[in-house]
């Protein structure tokens, strides 16, 4: 009997190292690059099962082993990406630090629903024509802006982390929440927020310089107050864009073009945002600077712009401008701005 539990003491002690031993091998069989997601609160037998029918472990058994040896390791729920073959040992230990795979795309202020869309292509998270369709659609934002023509101005800029299994409608939801949450911080209260963020859009389209933000809002407000066409240059572009004909420039057929959103034949506002603003050029919407000025261009040297309240003033600073070899005015464009 003693011999027996010799035996079998040291049978149990061989498969042990046998089984641990397997775990330090890479699995042969392994197919190729594979995703693998694990729900919140999944168990030791759940992942070694979804590891196996994957194909990314040989046996099931393996993972327990695993766990054996490491009882107190936290395996952490999320995407997993497995494009080697790996030991059972090395995929234990990626679960255990959270190693989830994302492709992670920064959003720059500015950028619009095109812009965002060849982001996330070439990051290889979605095709660009996907994300444009599901930005297309206004429903996430109808209940704050009923008029919105899409969520152009909504998608808020900054960094996001995108699993392989996010969608574009998943990407705009998250976008969208986060524009939600810098709106609430802005105490906007009961601004009319589609006309915020058109205006908002505009500015950040207009001025990468955060001091001149509030004062480029007041020009547009000011014209707006006098009647007068907005004449933004960022507004006919995007009017190119939408009809898929721009060039790069802005040619005399943009500036006549009856595009809604072409400020320069449309008095008003455009239809909607052109672009997705950052905060400071929401703020600058919703708080534009008291001035008296209409017109804006940018300096001769270069940086930030001369804002002038009239066109005999406006005029001169062009001619400095074009003077400075800065400028190259575009046929029958009016001398409003340049930029």
């Amino acid at each position: 009997m003693k011999r027996l539990l010799i035996f079998a003491i040291l049978a149990i002690a061989a498969i042990a190292i046998l089984g641990a031993v397997s775990l330090q091998f890479p699995y042969k069989g392994f197919q190729g690059e594979t995703f693998v997601t694990f729900e919140h609160g999944s168990n030791t037998p759940t992942l070694a099962s979804t590891l196996q029918q994957a194909g990314v472990i040989r046996y099931r058994w393996q993972f327990w082993v695993a766990r054996v040896f490491n009882p107190s390791a936290k395996l952490q729920a999320g995407e997993y990406r497995f494009s080697e073959p790996a030991s059972v040992r090395t995929i234990f230990d990626r679960i255990a630090r959270g190693d989830v795979f994302y492709y992670e795309v920064k959003i720059p202020e500015g950028s619009n629903i095109f812009d965002i869309g060849r982001m996330v292509e070439s990051a290889g998270a979605m095709p660009a024509a996907d994300f444009v369709q599901a930005a297309s659609d206004p429903s996430l934002i109808r209940d704050l802006d009923p008029r919105a023509p899409s969520l152009e101005g909504y998608l808020f800029p900054a960094t996001y982390r995108l699993a392989h299994s996010t969608t574009a409608a998943d990407l705009c939801k998250m976008m969208t929440a986060q524009f939600r949450r810098h709106w609430k911080k802005l105490e906007a209260g009961g601004a009319d927020a589609h006309r915020a963020v058109t205006l908002a859009s505009m500015v950040e389209k207009e001025t990468g310089v955060p001091d001149e933000r509030p004062v480029v809002a007041s020009v547009f407000e000011n014209r707006l107050a006098r009647g007068m066409n907005l004449e933004c240059d960022p507004t006919t572009i995007y009017a190119a864009m939408l009809e898929n004909r721009y060039r790069g420039v802005i040619y005399r057929s943009d500036l006549d073009n009856h595009n809604a959103y072409n400020t320069y034949r449309n008095p008003g506002l455009p239809p909607g945002p052109i672009a997705n603003p950052g905060a400071e050029s929401l703020a600058a919407a919703l708080h534009p600077a008291k001035t008296d000025y209409l017109y804006f261009v940018k300096r001769a040297s270069g940086e930030g712009h001369k804002f002038s309240s009239t066109l005999t003033d406006h005029q001169k600073a062009v001619d400095a401008y074009r003077h400075a070899g800065k400028v190259h005015e575009k046929p029958g464009k009016n001398p409003r701005k340049a930029a």
